[in-house]
């Protein structure tokens, strides 16, 4: 497995003065994701949390609907990258062949290659009713995250998505150069816990594009909150989905563009919406 820190060296111009210095940085590899044989896919990412990866990105893409239909999966490394290898049987795999298409760009692009503007903003699922949450437990979530960013506190240079809720806090926290990529390890690894996404939110430290929420719809959670702005058609997909979609959270608070109802904003805890 390739590293997922590299330490550069630099020269730090501070205060006046040129200095020899070195920064931690993070690795950035070419990324294959492979289905009974033929590429499906090839992603820049973070070599690390590999298989939460391949099976979130699975899930996201519609190639399966459950992790249990990946019958087999393999890392093999090679010399510039690596290959996250799967192979899946019966229908899904008729299904696969049958919508097979290419992605192939930079960092964590989910939409670079895709067939037809059509499949670029293709419906998104429609999430249920989930949970209300206090402005406060929002707040907390977002302010909870920064310390568990462990690969970003040592470069400064990844996005983290993570998963909360009321009771338990940050549940998974996945990190990334890109920030779909952190999106789908996030769900690769609840899906591999065998969590239910829907009475928790999603946290991004990135902007917020449409595949972040057509990803966060599939994933089934009902909040979707972001540090940085949304782009208007994630706004617009978000309303269609029934995602609540908070975002330019901080410490004093944030702002809500789609069905705010679950914020609820009269009480500091939370009640099931159901």
């Amino acid at each position: 497995m390739k590293p997922t820190v590299h330490t550069a060296a630099s020269k730090v111009w501070r205060n006046g003065r040129m200095q020899d210095g070195a920064r931690a940085i993070p690795e950035e590899v070419p990324v294959a994701i492979s289905y009974n044989g033929s590429t499906q896919a090839v992603m820049m990412a973070t070599p690390a949390d590999l298989e939460d990866f391949a099976i979130g990105f699975s899930l996201s893409e519609g190639v399966v609907e459950r992790a249990a239909q990946i019958e087999s999966f393999e890392i093999v490394p090679h010399d510039d990258g690596v290959e996250l290898r799967m192979w899946i049987g019966g229908d899904v795999a008729d299904r696969l062949q049958q919508r097979r298409r290419h992605i192939a760009g930079p960092t964590g692009c989910g939409l670079c290659g895709v067939d037809s503007i059509a499949e670029a903003v293709r419906p998104v699922a429609i999430v249920g009713k989930g949970r209300t949450f206090s402005p406060q437990q929002i707040i907390a979530a977002i302010e909870a995250m920064p310390p568990l960013q462990t690969l970003n506190v040592e470069t400064r240079a990844v996005h983290a998505a993570a998963y909360a809720t009321p009771a338990l806090g940050i549940v998974a926290l996945r990190e990334d150069v890109g920030r779909h990529n952190a999106l789908d390890k996030l769900a690769g690894a609840i899906a591999r816990q065998g969590i239910d996404a829907t009475g928790g939110m999603v946290l991004l430290t990135s902007r917020v594009s449409v595949e972040m929420v057509q990803k966060t719809a599939v994933l089934g959670a009902s909040v979707l909150v972001a540090v940085s702005a949304p782009t208007a058609l994630a706004v617009k997909m978000a309303e269609a989905a029934g995602i609540t979609l908070a975002a330019i959270a901080r410490s004093d608070g944030f702002e809500i563009f789609t069905h705010p109802h679950r914020i609820d904003t009269h009480t500091k805890g939370a009640a099931d919406v159901a």
